[in-house]
C-alpha cells in the first residue's frame, strides 16, 4: 500500500518508495533514492534537503500503517494481509531483518562445529543432536529469508576452513534444494547429510589437510580416506538416515566414473549427491584454504558447467539460477565505475540482481548507499565480480555496515 506522508510523520521502518514534494528553492539535487529508512539520521539529513512530502510503501516498511490511514471498513483485513504465512517468509522478513540474526547463529554453529571437529580427532562419539540442532536453525532461516546465511558464506578464513566448509555446504545445499522445490522435512535431512560428509576428516593426518602446498599422490590417497571415516563415524547413531549415508559416501563420486572411493558413474548417483557434489566443489572452490585463495563464485559456476562429464548439467544450471551468476554477497564493478553489493537475486534473469551501491571505484572512496534493481535499472550493468581486497575492502565490516539494521 502506497502512502503520502509529511516529513514529520516520517519514522524509521517506513520503505520510502519516493520523494514527491521537495522545497524548490533548496539547492540540493532532487533525491530520488528509494529504499529503508534505518535511523534519524536519515530523516535529517531529508529535512535539511528540503523534503516535504514522501510516498511510502508499507508492504515493504517494518512498521505497521498508521491507524489514522487505515481504511475503516478494511482494518482488520489490512492486518491479516501484513501477517506473512509461513511458507512466504521472503516477504515478510527482509535480508536486514534476518542478517542480524543469522550472522550471530553463523558464529555460534561455526563455534560449535569447531568443538564437535576437536571432540572427533580426540577420540570422542559423534554428537548428532549438535548437528541436528544446527541443521534445524539453518533451514528455519532459510525459510524465513535465504538471502541472509547465503551472504554469510561468502566471508573467508583459511585457518577455520574445515568447519566453516560443513557449515556453508549445509547452508547452501538448504537453499538450493528449498530451490528445488523439496519439502522442509528433506531439506533437513539433506543439511544434515551435508553437514557430516566430511567429518571423517578429523581422523585424518592434520599435518596433510593444513599443507600450504598441493597435495601430492601420497597424500591425496590418504585424504580420500575420510570417506570412510565419515561412514565409520555415523552408521548406526540415531537419527542418520539413508539419504544422509548417500550424500556422505557418493558427494565425491562422478557422473564418468572417475570418482571416488568406488568409481561408480552416472546411473548409480542419486540426486541428492548429485546435488552434495556440485555445493562441495562450489564452497571448495570459492574459500580460502591454506593451499589456495579462493575464486570467485563465477569461475566456480563456469568449472561446473564446462564439466559436464562430471557434473549433473541439468542441476548446475538449476544451481546457477537459484545463485544467481553473481551470488549475494558478492561485490561486483558496474559500467558506471561504481562498486556494489549483491544483495538478492533474480531468477528469471541471474545477471541482473538487486544491488547495494557503496563506492567509487574511479576515485576510490565510499558513497552514499544506493539500493538499485538491476532488472529496472536498464543502462546499469555488471562487468565483472571483484575481490575484496583489490580495493582493500573488508567484506565483514562492509556487511555489518549495510545489512545490520
Amino acid at each position: 500500500m502506497l502512502i503520502t506522508l509529511p516529513i514529520a510523520e516520517l519514522v524509521p521502518g517506513m520503505f520510502v518508495d519516493s520523494v514527491s514534494k521537495q522545497h524548490e528553492h533548496v539547492n540540493s539535487i532532487k533525491i530520488k533514492t528509494r529504499g529503508l529508512v534505518r535511523d534519524k539520521t536519515i530523516i535529517q539529513r531529508l529535512i535539511s534537503e528540503g523534503v516535504e512530502e514522501l510516498l511510502i510503501d508499507f508492504t515493504q516498511s517494518d512498521v505497521a500503517l498508521p491507524k489514522k490511514y487505515q481504511p475503516k471498513t478494511e482494518t482488520a483485513k489490512t492486518k491479516v494481509e501484513q501477517k506473512p504465512a509461513a511458507n512466504e517468509a521472503p516477504q515478510g522478513v527482509t535480508v536486514q531483518q534476518e542478517f542480524l540474526k543469522a550472522s550471530v547463529h553463523y558464529e555460534q554453529h561455526s563455534r560449535k562445529l569447531q568443538s564437535f571437529y576437536s571432540d572427533i580427532t580426540s577420540g570422542l562419539k559423534v554428537n548428532v543432536a549438535v548437528l541436528d540442532d544446527i541443521a534445524v536453525d539453518i533451514v528455519s532461516s532459510v525459510f524465513r529469508n535465504h538471502n541472509a546465511l547465503t551472504i554469510l558464506t561468502r566471508l573467508k578464513d583459511k585457518h577455520i576452513y574445515n568447519w566453516r566448509h560443513m557449515i556453508n555446504t549445509a547452508i547452501l545445499v538448504s537453499v538450493f534444494a528449498k530451490y528445488l522445490g523439496y519439502k522442509e522435512k528433506t531439506i533437513k535431512e539433506l543439511a544434515m547429510g551435508a553437514l557430516m560428509h566430511d567429518i571423517g576428516q578429523a581422523k585424518m593426518p592434520q599435518g596433510v589437510l593444513s599443507k600450504p602446498s598441493a597435495l601430492n599422490d601420497n597424500e591425496m590417497q590418504v585424504v580420500k580416506k575420510h570417506v570412510a571415516q565419515s561412514l565409520g563415524l555415523v552408521k548406526g547413531e540415531k537419527g542418520i538416515t539413508p539419504l544422509m549415508l548417500d550424500m556422505i559416501v557418493n558427494h565425491h563420486e562422478r557422473l564418468d566414473g572417475t570418482g571416488y572411493p568406488r568409481g561408480i558413474a552416472a546411473e548409480k548417483l542419486s540426486r541428492a549427491a548429485r546435488i552434495m557434489a556440485i555445493v562441495d566443489v562450489y564452497d571448495a572452490m570459492t574459500a580460502d584454504r591454506p593451499h589456495q585463495m579462493g575464486e570467485e563464485p563465477i569461475s566456480a559456476l563456469r568449472y561446473l558447467l564446462a564439466n559436464k562429464q562430471l557434473f549433473d548439467s541439468e542441476l548446475v544450471q538449476r544451481f546457477i539460477k537459484c545463485l544467481g551468476v553473481h551470488p549475494v554477497g558478492t561485490i561486483v564493478k558496474l559500467n558506471n565505475e561504481r562498486l556494489a553489493l549483491v544483495m538478492e537475486g533474480n531468477h528469471e534473469n541471474p545477471i541482473k540482481p538487486k544491488i547495494k551501491i557503496f563506492y567509487n571505484a574511479k576515485h576510490k572512496h565510499h558513497i552514499t548507499a544506493k539500493d538499485v534493481d538491476l532488472s529496472v535499472e536498464k543502462e546499469l550493468k555488471i562487468i565483472a565480480s571483484i575481490k575484496p581486497l583489490d580495493y582493500q575492502l573488508n567484506l565483514a565490516r562492509l556487511l555489518k555496515e549495510h545489512l545490520l539494521v
